[in-house]
């Protein structure tokens, strides 16, 4: 269990989300669609909607 410090929110991208964007790509993404700020201390989970 990793413990968060208080106030930490945790952001999920519940939409369809292509990993090969990588690193850039998905901070990116935190940076235009959630408009937040990658060093706010928050968590962003993204998933892969990958269709096997």
């Amino acid at each position: 269990m990793i413990g968060l410090p208080a106030g930490t929110r945790i952001w999920l991208a519940a939409g369809v989300t292509d990993m090969r964007s990588g690193f850039n790509g998905l901070a990116s993404k935190v940076q235009t669609a959630l408009e937040e700020d990658l060093y706010s201390g928050h968590v962003f989970v993204f998933r892969d909607a990958a269709v096997i």
